[in-house]
């Protein structure tokens, strides 16, 4: 008995080019309308105003705008470094910022090891959430407290010189001498961003692998051994991305926050007084608005060389943690 011979099996054609690009274009397309707002807000907030900055170089009159203003050159800027406090503002700004960012790396780095190491859940959510509550502290509510520690309220010496009297130690006039205030400014930005800054390591802490800790272990290692020679380690690209980020804004001060605590007490100045508060006063009081902004572009300009000599030095030292 014969069989009937089968048919060939057919199969599809290939689809055209057109139709492979097709879905492609759709996406992107897509992708396209949903950056749009984000590009027009950066255009228009970020980018748009920077055709103000003319007006460092000009001789700025209101009455005749910024465009209408007559070019004075390089004056603004000679202005503000001839001025006798130009050397200790700069030294103050890199000064603050630096004490300021190693603190707080090193304190959020301890904080999320810390965090790390606890097994009850209920109590590791509730010492997060203690620890990150700071950063929501308005700077002015942050003066008021320090002012009842330092300066005290209703003629009272303040809780800290209540407690150098216990000891015997002579007391300090908190708000008349600049010494000690690097050291409580670098305090208050630890209380208010360490615990913002371990969120950022604890996330980063979490992706890494339970099998690392469990080989250490078995080797015998310590809880602080691996702390030190894993958690630490894998942290570098974490530290190195804030690093940059910090070192980019190493020319800004913190000027809500100082601000906030100093004001205009003058005899806090010699330590406390960075490129912000300084623009803030010569802005109030004399209304020059060439000399604000021919600072405020010489902090971009600074600024913009730090996060690249920072990269630099990345890819040379440490490729392995290198952001580009």
């Amino acid at each position: 008995m014969s069989s009937s011979p089968t048919a060939p099996a057919t199969t599809a054609a290939p689809p055209t080019a057109r139709a492979r690009r097709r879905p492609a274009a759709r996406w992107s397309l897509g992708l396209i309308l949903l950056a749009v707002p984000g590009i027009l807000y950066f255009l228009v907030m970020n980018y748009a105003p920077m055709a103000g900055l003319v007006v460092a170089f000009k001789e700025f009159d209101v009455s005749q705008g910024i465009f209408g203003s007559p070019w004075n050159g390089l004056r603004n800027f000679e202005y503000f470094i001839a001025t006798g406090s130009a050397p200790r503002i700069l030294w103050n700004t890199v000064f603050l910022n630096t004490l300021f960012l190693a603190s707080t790396l090193v304190v959020g780095i301890v904080l999320a090891i810390m965090l790390n190491e606890i097994r009850l859940s209920i109590y590791k959510r509730t010492m997060q959430s203690a620890i990150f509550f700071p950063y929501f502290v308005s700077p002015v509510v942050i003066s008021v407290i320090l002012q009842v520690l330092l300066a005290g309220v209703g003629g009272q010496s303040g809780a800290v010189n209540d407690m150098l009297s216990v000891f015997s130690l002579p007391q300090v006039s908190w708000y008349s001498e600049p010494g000690p205030w690097p050291v409580i400014l670098t305090i208050v930005k630890v209380w208010q961003l360490g615990g913002y800054q371990s969120v950022i390591f604890l996330a980063a802490i979490t992706s890494i692998s339970e099998e690392t800790y469990e080989a250490a272990a078995i080797d015998g290692a310590t809880r602080a051994q691996m702390a030190w020679h894993i958690t630490v380690p894998m942290l570098r690209p974490t530290i190195a991305i804030l690093v940059i980020l910090g070192v980019g804004r190493i020319f800004y001060g913190d000027f809500g926050t100082i601000y906030a605590i100093v004001g205009d007490n003058g005899l806090l100045f010699p330590t406390t007084d960075v490129i912000d508060t300084y623009v803030f006063r010569a802005l109030r009081t004399l209304g020059d608005f060439g000399t604000t902004a021919a600072v405020g572009l010489f902090q971009s300009v600074v600024g913009l060389l730090f996060v690249l000599g920072a990269l630099q030095l990345q890819r040379r030292f440490a490729k392995d943690t290198s952001v580009l």
